[in-house]
């Protein structure tokens, strides 16, 4: 399995720069037990050749694809490029892919060079015609090698004038859509990577319905036309959807604190929020924090690795200052009563985010569940939403900002939501 990239003309150099790999020396990482390395075959101030290939564990593809069936034994996986090779290269590509170099290369993420890609050998059955129709119109010259006899087995070679990162992620879109097997399952992080990588060319591409069809062909989330199903989902998972869907409408959202992070759940899921450029899961309890750093360490095709950090609320922290957003997510009921207004006092006066949102339990709700006491044997209180509002508007007595409230959950005609949210957005005239 590798991908080839060759650049001739001005400035080329610079491409180093954004796949952020020093061309004095051999990339060679372990990814899931497979062997990842990038070299450069040349590089000069007009040209430039760098490969990146894995060299498989074929034991390892059988033992990690548990869920697969038996044609795992008598596949191609171990040799051909796919969507395998591109979870493995991910990592190793990240900086290109996500265009984010360090600041002084930034300018260099919108240039064009001459670029040509060889990749594979590909597993096919689709025709050369149907690949040419996938490539030539991103602007793409398209040259197919057969191997031997064995036409399904194919290399590939892409020449155009192109930025790096754009083609990169149109061969992260594609190359999964040439792969008779897609290896993994597809879950709702897979439909956005889809989605952010096929930003600005997937919706106008005259194959698009194709692509789609291809590169989902194994959800059960999405039928063919990206549309999501009726799903079951866990209270845990409805809140944090709603939290990194409030965040994305955010018109400032590049710096994040994740308060009570725990294992790092939420943290994971706002990596994946485009325009945050600094993501940091606090955390008072170690135990969770190695958890929750094995969890980053996973994280593929992201915007930002979330930074796990040691923090707790009873101590003011330089490091929290002035960010976009800080973001307790069920936390205050874990914590008594009458420590909490200094606590808030700490967020809004000292810390003073542009936004806080705060979540918690709604007290009423718990006749639904039957309850007659709190949720949590933790919980040190809960609130009703009259309860809550109150408080929420007394911690806020300086009027610097503004607040609003939502629930979150299954709608109850007397009791509302199982959760409660409330968005703090400081006034225009306090920025």
């Amino acid at each position: 399995m590798q991908l080839t990239i060759q650049a001739k003309g001005e400035n080329v150099k610079a491409i180093s720069y954004l796949l952020s790999k020093n061309p004095n020396n051999l990339y060679e990482r372990r990814v899931k037990d497979h062997l990842v390395r990038l070299v450069y075959h040349e590089l000069s101030e007009t040209s430039l050749v760098v490969t990146i290939f894995v060299t498989p564990n074929a034991l390892a593809l059988v033992q990690n694809d548990n869920a697969l069936d038996i044609t795992h034994y008598i596949n191609d996986r171990e040799f051909a490029a796919s969507s395998i090779f591109l979870s493995l290269i991910r990592s190793a590509l990240g900086t290109a892919l996500n265009g984010k170099p360090k600041e002084q290369y930034i300018e260099w993420v919108a240039q064009t060079f001459s670029f040509s890609f060889e990749f594979g050998p590909i597993a096919s059955a689709m025709t050369n015609e149907k690949i040419n129709e996938l490539f030539q119109p991103l602007g793409y010259t398209v040259n197919i090698e057969a191997l031997s006899n064995d036409h399904r087995a194919r290399f590939l070679t892409l020449s155009a004038d192109i930025t790096l990162q754009q083609a990169l992620q149109h061969l992260f879109v594609l190359i999964p859509v040439l792969d008779d097997y897609k290896h993994y399952f597809i879950d709702e992080l897979e439909v956005d990577k889809l989605k952010r990588f096929g930003e600005g060319w997937l919706d106008t591409h005259p194959m698009k319905e194709f692509i789609y069809k291809k590169a989902l062909r194994f959800s059960h989330l999405y039928d063919g036309n990206t549309a999501p199903q009726n799903v079951t989902r866990s209270l845990n998972t409805l809140r944090y959807e709603k939290i990194v869907e409030t965040i994305k409408n955010l018109p400032r959202r590049s710096l994040i604190v994740d308060f009570g992070s725990g294992e790092g759940k939420l943290s994971s899921l706002l990596a994946y929020v485009k325009g945050v450029d600094e993501l940091l899961a606090v955390e008072p309890s170690e135990a969770a924090m190695k958890k929750a750093i094995k969890r980053f360490e996973g994280l593929e095709d992201a915007f930002v690795t979330p930074k796990a950090t040691w923090g707790s609320l009873f101590y003011y922290d330089a490091r929290l200052v002035h960010k976009d957003v800080i973001v307790l997510c069920e936390v205050i009921e874990h914590i008594n009563e009458e420590r909490l207004p200094k606590i808030m006092e700490l967020l809004l006066t000292q810390y003073s985010p542009q936004t806080l949102i705060v979540t918690t339990p709604n007290a009423e709700y718990n006749a639904v569940y039957k309850l007659d006491e709190m949720r949590h044997d933790d919980h040190r209180f809960e609130w009703t939403r009259k309860q809550f509002q109150e408080w929420c508007h007394a911690m806020s007595r300086n009027e610097q900002y503004e607040l609003s409230f939502t629930g979150i959950g299954d709608q109850h005609d007397i009791y509302g939501q199982p959760t409660q949210m409330c968005i703090y957005t400081k006034k225009e005239e306090n920025v």
